[in-house]
């Protein structure tokens, strides 16, 4: 199994280079080509909202994001560290695993941009999951690899 970790400050031009980041990762992983560009925009969706919660909330630690080669499949978990900062079951849009530990209106992002950000990932990842505690959330995705196609 191997992992890549990147952490970033919580500044939104830092959010590109973490697709990109992303997406030579899965490519070299063996994610199919033709889901490449969804790579990159649910862990454009996932960056922004967690540099959005660490803005509004005025956390200064950086966004974690974890890119890990299994057999059959490649994941990325993007990690903020704002407590509580999960959205409730209701406004995941489907998104499984979705819950929250603080009312919305603790958020300065509780206009709904949250929930909008997490229906855009559920719509581009199958296989995704949001979780929050004490410590921050985490959005973990993933999508099947094809290792005969990996590049060397």
């Amino acid at each position: 199994m191997a992992t890549v970790e990147l952490r970033f400050s919580a500044q939104p031009e830092h959010v590109r280079t973490a697709r990109l980041v992303a997406a030579a990762v899965a490519r070299r992983a063996g994610v199919d080509e033709a889901v490449l560009d969804e790579v990159r925009l649910a862990v454009g969706e996932a960056c922004s909202r967690a540099v959005g919660l660490h803005r509004s909330n005025g956390v200064a630690a950086p966004i974690r994001v974890v890119l890990t080669e299994e057999e059959k499949s490649f994941s990325i978990e993007v990690g903020d560290e704002v407590p509580g900062a999960g959205v409730a079951a209701a406004d995941a849009a489907g998104v499984p695993g979705a819950r929250g530990s603080a009312p919305a209106e603790e958020f300065d992002d509780a206009d709904g941009e949250d929930s909008m950000g997490l229906a855009v990932i559920s719509g581009l990842v199958d296989d995704v999951e949001v979780r929050a505690g004490e410590h921050g959330g985490v959005i973990r995705m993933s999508w099947p690899t094809n290792p005969a196609i990996a590049m060397p």
